[in-house]
Protein backbone atom coordinates (compact mmCIF):
# COMPACT_ATOMS: atom_id res chain seq x y z
CA UNK A 1 0.00 0.00 0.00
CA UNK A 2 1.52 3.66 -1.25
CA UNK A 3 1.27 6.04 1.70
CA UNK A 4 -0.36 9.35 1.21
CA UNK A 5 1.40 12.34 2.01
CA UNK A 6 -0.34 14.39 4.90
CA UNK A 7 -0.60 18.16 4.13
CA UNK A 8 -2.39 20.80 5.86
CA UNK A 9 -5.67 20.70 4.40
CA UNK A 10 -5.39 24.47 3.73
CA UNK A 11 -3.31 23.39 0.70
CA UNK A 12 -6.12 21.06 -0.41
CA UNK A 13 -8.26 22.08 -3.18
CA UNK A 14 -11.63 21.36 -1.86
CA UNK A 15 -14.11 19.71 -4.60
CA UNK A 16 -17.09 21.12 -4.85
CA UNK A 17 -18.90 18.24 -5.53
CA UNK A 18 -18.25 14.41 -4.23
CA UNK A 19 -20.37 11.14 -3.68
CA UNK A 20 -21.66 9.56 -0.59
CA UNK A 21 -20.88 6.15 0.21
CA UNK A 22 -25.03 5.23 -0.37
CA UNK A 23 -24.06 6.80 -4.15
CA UNK A 24 -25.99 10.15 -3.35
CA UNK A 25 -24.08 12.82 -4.60
CA UNK A 26 -23.41 15.81 -1.97
CA UNK A 27 -21.95 19.15 -2.75
CA UNK A 28 -19.13 20.44 -0.45
CA UNK A 29 -19.88 23.13 1.55
CA UNK A 30 -17.09 26.09 1.09
CA UNK A 31 -17.86 27.30 4.30
CA UNK A 32 -17.49 23.50 6.35
CA UNK A 33 -14.53 23.81 8.68
CA UNK A 34 -11.51 21.97 7.02
CA UNK A 35 -9.28 19.41 9.27
CA UNK A 36 -5.71 20.33 10.29
CA UNK A 37 -4.37 16.88 9.08
CA UNK A 38 -6.27 14.20 7.13
CA UNK A 39 -4.79 11.13 7.53
CA UNK A 40 -3.18 8.08 5.77
CA UNK A 41 -5.56 6.01 4.58
CA UNK A 42 -6.23 2.20 5.89
CA UNK A 43 -6.52 -0.64 3.64
CA UNK A 44 -10.35 -1.13 3.35
CA UNK A 45 -13.08 1.23 5.42
CA UNK A 46 -12.65 3.30 8.44
CA UNK A 47 -15.06 3.35 11.19
CA UNK A 48 -14.20 4.57 14.21
CA UNK A 49 -11.33 6.57 16.49
CA UNK A 50 -10.29 6.22 19.65
CA UNK A 51 -7.86 9.17 20.95
CA UNK A 52 -5.17 8.42 23.49
CA UNK A 53 -3.62 11.36 25.51
CA UNK A 54 -0.49 9.84 26.71
CA UNK A 55 -0.46 11.02 30.53
CA UNK A 56 3.40 11.05 30.78
CA UNK A 57 3.82 13.08 27.26
CA UNK A 58 0.67 14.37 25.98
CA UNK A 59 2.27 15.53 22.28
CA UNK A 60 2.83 11.73 22.21
CA UNK A 61 -0.25 10.86 21.72
CA UNK A 62 -2.12 8.62 19.61
CA UNK A 63 -5.21 7.83 17.35
CA UNK A 64 -6.27 4.29 17.28
CA UNK A 65 -9.02 3.62 14.13
CA UNK A 66 -10.64 0.93 12.92
CA UNK A 67 -10.61 -0.35 9.65
CA UNK A 68 -14.03 -2.34 9.17
CA UNK A 69 -13.40 -5.41 7.31
CA UNK A 70 -13.25 -9.29 7.60
CA UNK A 71 -9.30 -8.64 7.40
CA UNK A 72 -9.59 -5.65 9.20
CA UNK A 73 -7.62 -3.98 11.85
CA UNK A 74 -6.60 -1.12 14.34
CA UNK A 75 -4.32 1.77 12.99
CA UNK A 76 -2.76 3.36 15.10
CA UNK A 77 -2.02 6.99 14.25
CA UNK A 78 0.53 9.84 15.53
CA UNK A 79 -1.09 13.77 15.70
CA UNK A 80 -0.48 14.52 12.22
CA UNK A 81 -1.78 11.04 11.01
CA UNK A 82 0.84 9.09 9.81
CA UNK A 83 0.24 5.66 10.40
CA UNK A 84 2.52 3.97 12.86
CA UNK A 85 3.07 0.59 11.29
CA UNK A 86 5.09 -0.77 14.65
CA UNK A 87 1.81 -0.41 16.54
CA UNK A 88 -0.84 -1.14 13.71
CA UNK A 89 -2.76 -4.83 14.31
CA UNK A 90 -3.87 -6.02 11.35
CA UNK A 91 -6.13 -9.39 10.90
CA UNK A 92 -8.95 -8.84 13.22
CA UNK A 93 -12.40 -9.84 11.99
CA UNK A 94 -14.47 -6.89 10.98
CA UNK A 95 -13.21 -4.33 14.24
CA UNK A 96 -15.81 -2.21 14.25
CA UNK A 97 -15.92 0.61 17.22
CA UNK A 98 -13.01 1.16 19.47
CA UNK A 99 -12.63 2.70 22.99
CA UNK A 100 -9.74 3.89 25.57
CA UNK A 101 -9.53 3.28 29.59
CA UNK A 102 -6.60 4.16 31.54
CA UNK A 103 -4.84 2.61 34.79
CA UNK A 104 -6.43 -1.33 34.41
CA UNK A 105 -4.47 -3.15 36.83
CA UNK A 106 -3.39 -6.15 35.13
CA UNK A 107 -0.47 -8.26 36.64
CA UNK A 108 -0.30 -5.67 39.29
CA UNK A 109 0.61 -2.73 37.26
CA UNK A 110 -1.76 -0.15 36.22
CA UNK A 111 -2.28 -0.14 32.20
CA UNK A 112 -3.89 1.58 29.77
CA UNK A 113 -6.02 -0.08 27.32
CA UNK A 114 -7.57 0.37 23.94
CA UNK A 115 -10.51 -2.05 22.99
CA UNK A 116 -12.56 -3.08 19.99
CA UNK A 117 -15.77 -4.95 19.06
CA UNK A 118 -14.63 -7.89 16.72
CA UNK A 119 -17.91 -8.35 14.98
CA UNK A 120 -17.67 -11.61 13.10
CA UNK A 121 -16.05 -13.58 16.41
CA UNK A 122 -18.16 -11.94 18.54
CA UNK A 123 -15.69 -10.97 20.60
CA UNK A 124 -14.14 -8.11 22.31
CA UNK A 125 -10.22 -7.40 21.50
CA UNK A 126 -8.34 -5.87 23.90
CA UNK A 127 -4.62 -3.83 23.71
CA UNK A 128 -2.29 -2.10 26.42
CA UNK A 129 -0.85 1.22 25.68
CA UNK A 130 0.99 2.53 24.09
CA UNK A 131 2.71 -0.62 22.85
CA UNK A 132 -0.56 -2.41 21.16
CA UNK A 133 -0.07 -5.77 22.74
CA UNK A 134 -2.76 -7.72 23.29
CA UNK A 135 -3.95 -8.48 26.63
CA UNK A 136 -7.11 -10.88 26.57
CA UNK A 137 -5.85 -14.08 25.58
CA UNK A 138 -7.54 -14.28 22.11
CA UNK A 139 -10.48 -12.30 22.81
CA UNK A 140 -13.35 -12.22 25.16
CA UNK A 141 -17.06 -13.86 23.89
CA UNK A 142 -20.01 -11.66 24.65
CA UNK A 143 -23.55 -11.80 24.20
CA UNK A 144 -23.55 -15.53 25.01
CA UNK A 145 -26.65 -17.06 25.10
CA UNK A 146 -28.04 -14.70 22.86
CA UNK A 147 -29.96 -16.44 19.47
CA UNK A 148 -31.83 -13.88 17.27
CA UNK A 149 -30.24 -12.96 13.77
CA UNK A 150 -27.32 -10.59 14.18
CA UNK A 151 -28.17 -10.27 18.15
CA UNK A 152 -24.73 -10.92 18.38
CA UNK A 153 -23.16 -9.14 15.54
CA UNK A 154 -20.72 -6.62 17.75
CA UNK A 155 -20.73 -2.89 17.07
CA UNK A 156 -20.47 -0.20 20.00
CA UNK A 157 -18.45 0.22 22.67
CA UNK A 158 -18.01 2.58 25.42
CA UNK A 159 -15.74 2.37 28.68
CA UNK A 160 -16.85 4.06 31.95
CA UNK A 161 -14.50 4.40 34.78
CA UNK A 162 -16.45 5.00 38.05
CA UNK A 163 -15.39 7.04 41.14
CA UNK A 164 -13.56 3.98 42.85
CA UNK A 165 -11.80 3.29 40.00
CA UNK A 166 -13.65 0.15 38.56
CA UNK A 167 -13.46 -0.58 34.53
CA UNK A 168 -16.29 -1.23 32.84
CA UNK A 169 -17.14 -2.11 29.09
CA UNK A 170 -21.01 -0.90 27.69
CA UNK A 171 -21.40 -3.04 24.09
CA UNK A 172 -23.79 -2.69 21.63
CA UNK A 173 -24.64 -4.82 18.67
CA UNK A 174 -26.46 -4.38 15.22
CA UNK A 175 -29.98 -5.78 16.29
CA UNK A 176 -31.54 -6.68 20.36
CA UNK A 177 -34.64 -6.69 22.21
CA UNK A 178 -36.60 -3.42 22.27
CA UNK A 179 -38.03 -2.62 25.76
CA UNK A 180 -34.54 -2.83 27.12
CA UNK A 181 -31.55 -4.84 27.35
CA UNK A 182 -29.94 -3.93 23.64
CA UNK A 183 -26.80 -3.24 25.67
CA UNK A 184 -24.63 -4.92 27.78
CA UNK A 185 -22.51 -4.37 30.65
CA UNK A 186 -19.40 -5.77 31.48
CA UNK A 187 -17.13 -5.02 34.47
CA UNK A 188 -13.21 -5.53 33.72
CA UNK A 189 -10.71 -7.39 35.92
CA UNK A 190 -7.30 -9.08 35.66
CA UNK A 191 -7.89 -13.56 35.51
CA UNK A 192 -5.16 -13.14 37.53
CA UNK A 193 -2.65 -13.75 35.13
CA UNK A 194 -2.59 -10.62 33.36
CA UNK A 195 -5.11 -10.67 31.20
CA UNK A 196 -8.63 -9.30 30.87
CA UNK A 197 -11.51 -11.05 31.83
CA UNK A 198 -15.30 -9.30 30.97
CA UNK A 199 -17.98 -10.09 33.80
CA UNK A 200 -21.71 -9.11 33.07
CA UNK A 201 -23.19 -7.21 35.35
CA UNK A 202 -26.39 -5.62 33.57
CA UNK A 203 -28.70 -5.39 30.30
CA UNK A 204 -29.85 -2.37 29.71
CA UNK A 205 -31.33 0.29 26.94
CA UNK A 206 -34.11 0.55 24.89
CA UNK A 207 -34.35 0.43 20.94
CA UNK A 208 -36.54 1.99 17.97
CA UNK A 209 -36.65 -0.77 15.94
CA UNK A 210 -35.83 1.73 13.00
CA UNK A 211 -31.99 0.94 12.27
CA UNK A 212 -29.11 0.50 14.74
CA UNK A 213 -27.33 1.37 17.78
CA UNK A 214 -23.25 1.47 16.81
CA UNK A 215 -22.14 4.99 18.55
CA UNK A 216 -22.24 5.09 22.54
CA UNK A 217 -20.68 7.52 24.87
CA UNK A 218 -19.51 7.71 28.76
CA UNK A 219 -19.25 10.82 30.82
CA UNK A 220 -17.21 9.35 33.13
CA UNK A 221 -17.35 12.71 35.73
CA UNK A 222 -21.15 13.48 35.70
CA UNK A 223 -22.03 9.26 35.38
CA UNK A 224 -23.91 9.05 32.14
CA UNK A 225 -23.79 7.05 29.16
CA UNK A 226 -25.32 8.43 25.70
CA UNK A 227 -25.82 6.43 22.58
CA UNK A 228 -27.13 6.83 19.14
CA UNK A 229 -30.87 5.29 18.07
CA UNK A 230 -30.02 5.83 14.64
CA UNK A 231 -32.94 7.70 12.69
CA UNK A 232 -34.61 8.01 16.15
CA UNK A 233 -32.86 10.02 18.75
CA UNK A 234 -29.92 10.11 21.55
CA UNK A 235 -30.64 7.89 24.40
CA UNK A 236 -29.23 8.65 27.98
CA UNK A 237 -28.99 6.39 31.00
CA UNK A 238 -26.65 6.33 34.51
CA UNK A 239 -23.72 4.42 33.62
CA UNK A 240 -23.53 3.23 37.16
CA UNK A 241 -25.10 0.21 37.02
CA UNK A 242 -26.21 0.82 40.94
CA UNK A 243 -28.33 3.59 39.78
CA UNK A 244 -30.95 1.27 37.84
CA UNK A 245 -31.68 1.06 34.25
CA UNK A 246 -34.40 4.19 34.04
CA UNK A 247 -33.91 5.93 30.62
CA UNK A 248 -33.22 9.32 31.78
CA UNK A 249 -33.41 11.23 27.92
CA UNK A 250 -34.25 11.14 24.87
CA UNK A 251 -33.11 14.07 22.38
CA UNK A 252 -32.25 15.03 19.09
CA UNK A 253 -35.26 13.94 17.36
CA UNK A 254 -35.79 15.55 14.36
CA UNK A 255 -32.98 17.23 14.30
CA UNK A 256 -30.94 14.74 11.62
CA UNK A 257 -30.60 15.04 7.93
CA UNK A 258 -30.45 11.18 8.22
CA UNK A 259 -28.42 8.76 10.66
CA UNK A 260 -27.42 10.64 14.47
CA UNK A 261 -24.34 8.18 14.30
CA UNK A 262 -20.80 9.35 15.77
CA UNK A 263 -21.15 10.95 19.23
CA UNK A 264 -18.50 12.35 21.45
CA UNK A 265 -18.17 14.82 24.72
CA UNK A 266 -16.18 17.77 24.57
CA UNK A 267 -15.41 18.79 28.34
CA UNK A 268 -14.81 22.22 29.78
CA UNK A 269 -14.50 23.63 33.37
CA UNK A 270 -17.16 23.06 35.83
CA UNK A 271 -18.22 19.90 34.57
CA UNK A 272 -19.47 21.42 31.82
CA UNK A 273 -19.01 21.33 27.68
CA UNK A 274 -20.83 19.54 24.88
CA UNK A 275 -22.25 16.36 23.53
CA UNK A 276 -21.21 16.02 19.56
CA UNK A 277 -23.14 14.01 17.51
CA UNK A 278 -22.32 13.88 13.93
CA UNK A 279 -25.12 13.94 10.73
CA UNK A 280 -23.95 11.02 8.59
CA UNK A 281 -25.80 12.16 5.63
CA UNK A 282 -24.99 16.01 5.82
CA UNK A 283 -21.75 16.51 6.92
CA UNK A 284 -22.34 18.17 10.11
CA UNK A 285 -21.74 17.90 13.81
CA UNK A 286 -25.08 18.71 16.48
CA UNK A 287 -23.80 20.11 19.20
CA UNK A 288 -26.10 19.72 22.78
CA UNK A 289 -25.44 21.15 25.88
CA UNK A 290 -23.41 18.78 28.15
CA UNK A 291 -24.76 20.12 31.73
CA UNK A 292 -28.30 20.05 30.31
CA UNK A 293 -30.25 23.25 31.41
CA UNK A 294 -30.40 24.79 34.93
CA UNK A 295 -32.44 22.95 37.10
CA UNK A 296 -33.06 20.69 34.36
CA UNK A 297 -30.15 17.90 33.84
CA UNK A 298 -31.73 15.51 31.23
CA UNK A 299 -33.02 18.34 28.91
CA UNK A 300 -30.37 18.91 26.44
CA UNK A 301 -31.19 21.69 23.42
CA UNK A 302 -29.19 21.48 20.54
CA UNK A 303 -26.99 24.70 20.48
CA UNK A 304 -25.04 24.58 17.66
CA UNK A 305 -24.92 22.88 13.83
CA UNK A 306 -21.37 22.62 12.67
CA UNK A 307 -20.36 22.16 8.94
CA UNK A 308 -17.49 19.77 8.21
CA UNK A 309 -15.44 18.60 5.43
CA UNK A 310 -15.43 14.72 6.77
CA UNK A 311 -17.84 12.73 4.68
CA UNK A 312 -20.58 9.83 6.01
CA UNK A 313 -19.42 10.13 9.57
CA UNK A 314 -19.42 6.83 11.02
CA UNK A 315 -17.41 7.35 14.39
CA UNK A 316 -16.20 10.43 15.97
CA UNK A 317 -14.07 11.51 19.34
CA UNK A 318 -12.69 14.33 21.07
CA UNK A 319 -10.21 15.62 24.08
CA UNK A 320 -10.49 18.68 25.64
CA UNK A 321 -6.86 18.96 27.00
CA UNK A 322 -3.77 20.70 25.12
CA UNK A 323 -1.59 18.37 22.96
CA UNK A 324 0.92 19.97 21.41
CA UNK A 325 1.17 23.10 19.40
CA UNK A 326 -1.26 22.02 16.83
CA UNK A 327 -4.07 20.95 19.11
CA UNK A 328 -3.62 23.88 22.12
CA UNK A 329 -7.30 23.61 22.79
CA UNK A 330 -8.49 19.69 22.20
CA UNK A 331 -8.58 17.54 19.37
CA UNK A 332 -11.61 16.14 17.20
CA UNK A 333 -11.28 13.43 14.94
CA UNK A 334 -13.73 12.22 12.53
CA UNK A 335 -14.47 9.50 10.17
CA UNK A 336 -14.74 9.66 6.55
CA UNK A 337 -15.53 7.17 3.91
CA UNK A 338 -12.47 7.55 1.65
CA UNK A 339 -10.74 5.93 4.54
CA UNK A 340 -9.03 8.28 6.29
CA UNK A 341 -9.63 9.79 9.54
CA UNK A 342 -9.82 13.69 9.75
CA UNK A 343 -8.02 15.58 12.67
CA UNK A 344 -9.64 19.18 13.39
CA UNK A 345 -8.29 21.35 16.25
CA UNK A 346 -11.42 22.28 18.63
CA UNK A 347 -10.83 26.19 17.90
CA UNK A 348 -12.00 25.93 14.52
CA UNK A 349 -14.88 23.44 15.49
CA UNK A 350 -16.14 25.91 18.05
CA UNK A 351 -15.84 28.81 16.08
CA UNK A 352 -17.33 31.64 17.33
CA UNK A 353 -20.13 30.24 19.71
CA UNK A 354 -18.74 27.73 22.00
CA UNK A 355 -16.58 27.04 24.29
CA UNK A 356 -12.66 26.85 23.74
CA UNK A 357 -9.96 25.47 26.49
CA UNK A 358 -7.65 27.81 27.58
Amino acid sequence: MKNRIIIPVAAIAILTLCFSCNGIAQKADSTAVKPLYVSEPVDFDTDDPAIWVNPADASQSLVIGTDKDANGGLYVFDLKGKIIKSKTVKGLQRPDNVDIAYGLNLGGKKTDIAITTERLSHKLRIYSLPDMKPVDNGGIPVFVGETGAEFRDLMGISMYTDPDGKIYAIVGRKTGPKAGGYLWQYLLTDDGNGHVKADLVRKFGNYSGKKEIEAIAVDNELGYVYYCDEQFGVRKYYADPAKGNKELALFGQGDFAVDNEGIAIYKTAENKGYVLVSDQGARQLKVYNREGKAGAPNQHPLLATIKYAANQTDGIDVVSVPLNSDFKHGLLVAMSDDKTFHFYRWEDIAGNNLTVNP
